[in-house]
């Protein structure tokens, strides 16, 4: 399995969509941030959000298919290389229309909302599109608040201060930070769990680089990446029984389809357990039974229900944090009908 090489966390892509016999991918390079794209908005936009197995990607190339669109990852797990299976990444619709921002960001770097919104504002300069149609595409709830409401502008944070914190959270644990973020920034802390290690070592980070809270920064909004007046805002919703069946099925196919390799790979890249890419559902269940800690059944099932709370827990966030001008469907195919 090749791997993607790995990039800083702070690179910007300048991409160009280039056809491989295996489908689309990113042609990137380090230039500054899309100093076009930075005065302008994406016009033209269309968001599909929901839970994971709703449907997401198959409406995303019908409606790429037939307006001539293009699809841009908002899944902040579908970033990450390695992970195509378990991440249920788009393969082989991959060949047939454009796909941006998946699997670019090596399993190593711990990518942000931030890292994401940057990469995916070299999207608005119009040329990068081809003439086609750009259709954001995921279930990360934080992704689609970027893009309608923009980003709070986060200080730099030098690799010096980055390493310190990161060693601590390596020698003293998550708890322990929680405690020294309580002394530091009462206000940040309080927003968090003590277990929550990667959002307490960057509030740390931010504050030890800036001596400003975390909270702060994120109260000084940026602005959109979309024009909120010709974009189009879709929500699938399934009903819960059926999504539930969605998922079962899908892990078993996941697992036929070599889900188990895609964990081997992984695990011997010897992780830092708090990076995302190894918090991948599926991931350490399938590690546990390889390893004969548990059995494939019991991983297995312990999988479909961590991805039945996490589609739960995407659902709700949906409900409650996106606005009315977000159309709500129950099926991609009930979409297809009414918009086209």
């Amino acid at each position: 399995m090749a791997l993607a090489p790995i990039a800083s966390e702070a690179i910007v892509a300048s991409a160009g969509v280039k056809r491989r016999p295996a489908g689309w991918e990113i042609s990137v390079a380090t230039k500054g941030i899309g100093q076009s794209g930075e005065n302008q908005l994406i016009r033209n936009a269309i968001l599909i959000a929901g839970p994971t197995a709703s449907g997401k990607s198959r409406l995303a190339l019908e409606l790429a298919t037939r307006l001539g669109g293009m699809a841009i990852n908002a899944d902040s797990m579908q970033v990450y290389s390695v992970l195509d299976i378990l991440t249920a990444r788009p393969g082989a619709e991959t060949a047939q229309i454009p796909h941006l921002l998946y699997g670019h960001v090596h399993p190593s770097i711990a990518y942000s909302t931030g890292a994401w919104m940057r990469d995916a504002v070299t999207q608005a300069e119009p040329e990068m599109f081809g003439g086609r149609r750009p259709i954001f595409v995921g279930g990360t709830g934080l992704y689609f608040r970027a893009l309608e409401k923009g980003m709070s502008r986060m200080p730099e944070v030098p690799d010096q201060v980055r390493s310190k914190w990161r060693g601590e959270l390596a020698e003293k644990g998550p708890d322990a930070l929680h405690g020294v973020l309580t002394r530091m920034d009462a206000r940040a802390a309080e927003t968090l769990k003590p277990g929550d290690s990667q959002r307490i070592v960057r509030a740390l980070e931010v504050f030890d680089s800036s001596g400003r809270s975390i909270l702060d920064w994120q109260a000084e909004r940026g602005r959109p990446l979309v024009d909120l007046d010709s974009a189009t805002f879709l929500v699938l919703e399934p009903e819960r029984e059926e999504l539930v069946a969605r998922i079962n099925r899908r892990f078993d196919t996941m697992i036929e389809a070599g889900a188990l390799d895609e964990v081997r790979a992984l695990a011997a890249l010897d992780l830092d357990p708090a990076l995302p890419a190894t918090k991948a559902i599926g991931f350490r269940e399938l590690q546990a039974a390889l390893s004969g800690t548990i059995s494939m059944a019991e991983a297995m099932e312990r999988a479909k229900i961590a991805t039945r709370q996490y589609a739960k827990r995407q659902s709700t966030w949906f409900r409650n944090q996106l606005g009315p001008h977000w159309r709500r469907f129950s099926d991609a195919e009930d979409a297809v009908e009414q918009l086209v």
